[in-house]
């Protein structure tokens, strides 16, 4: 998915990030905040789960810590955001919308951002994708790591079968 969202993006020319660590990652910035490149996502379609890191975090549960996200995004003309993720991931992404333009606007008045920075980014746009692999999202069949976990492990058992009939046992 990663892959797919940095390439079509790339294709038509946009700028791509990377926000390791999930939400951690959107409030601390920094480092947490790469831009990608068409190379930077080559060689990874054979690897599941999230290779960018996933991490509770407690700040971005708090005003505060959603204000320090804005400021960082805003800092560096991020305007739109692909959430990847289950209820948690996806209930902040709605929350973080809600407040945006409140956001934006505490951030101008205490002069953390310019008026510019601030009409560049005045709006935010998210799209939501059920990742998860409990699979527990009202309204979804299969999610994106439902999918990844299952194929995971038909491929162990599918080892586990073939060891098994070579040594002529069974394995319980």
């Amino acid at each position: 998915t990663l892959r797919a969202i940095t390439r079509l993006c790339l294709f038509n020319n946009m700028k791509v990030f990377a926000i390791y660590e999930g939400y951690q990652g959107l409030v601390e910035g920094g480092d947490k905040i790469k831009e990608l490149s068409w190379g930077s996502v080559s060689g990874i379609l054979h690897l599941g789960g999230t290779i960018i890191g996933t991490a509770r975090c407690q700040e971005f549960r708090e005003r505060l810590g959603r204000l320090t996200a804005a400021e960082n995004l805003i800092k560096r003309g991020i305007n739109s955001l692909a959430i990847i993720g289950g209820d948690g991931s996806l209930t902040g992404a709605n929350i973080f919308k809600s407040e945006w333009t409140d956001l934006v606007k505490e951030l101008v008045e205490s002069k953390r951002i310019s008026e510019e920075e601030a009409l560049s980014c005045s709006y935010l746009n998210i799209v939501g994708l059920v990742g998860s692999i409990d699979n527990d999202m009202c309204g979804t069949d299969m999610t994106i790591g439902t999918d990844s976990a299952l194929h995971r492990i038909i491929e162990a058992v599918d080892c586990l079968t073939s060891t098994a009939a070579s040594h002529q046992r069974s394995f319980i």
